[in-house]
């Protein structure tokens, strides 16, 4: 009876102690939230095969300080660089043409990301209440880098 009162114990601890998640969505899904309720899009640019980009999503992202403020002060958008998701921004339709989904690794450029200018991976992009871009950080930070940043 004992190990299961200190199994149940342990596995509550566990539960309660879970890193938090950012709740991401999509670009388009932001943009018709922000319409209704005005607030910044945080938007993490990524590639599949960018280790930075991966170091910011088990860090930085997990990160429960981090993962509040994001929550409580924006959309937080993830966005493939180099997917085929069709986006619709300030009244233009963008789409990666070029994708090939037989390809490991890197992949075609999506439009959206050229249109963004983002000069490499991680970055991330701070659009505004209106949607008009704010900022732009490349690279990766920790969560109190970040955090001083945006």
């Amino acid at each position: 009876m004992k190990k299961i009162v200190l199994l149940f114990a342990l596995l509550l601890v566990g539960l309660t102690t879970q890193a938090q998640e950012i709740k991401w969505m999509s670009l388009n899904d932001a943009l018709a939230a922000q319409k209704k309720d005005p607030k910044p899009i945080f938007m993490d640019v990524y590639t599949d095969w960018c280790g930075p980009c991966k170091m910011l999503d088990s860090n930085t992202f997990t990160d429960a300080k981090f993962v509040a403020y994001i929550t409580k002060n924006y959309y937080a958008v993830k966005f493939n660089a180099e997917g085929n998701e069709t986006v619709t921004y300030n009244g233009k339709k963008y789409s990666n043409p070029n994708y090939d989904a037989s390809r490991k690794g890197r992949n075609a450029t999506h439009e959206l990301t050229l249109f963004l200018r983002v000069p490499g991976y991680p970055t991330m992009v701070i659009l505004d209440e209106k949607s008009n871009v704010k900022q732009t950080i490349v690279g990766y930070h920790k969560a109190d880098q970040l955090l001083s940043k945006i």
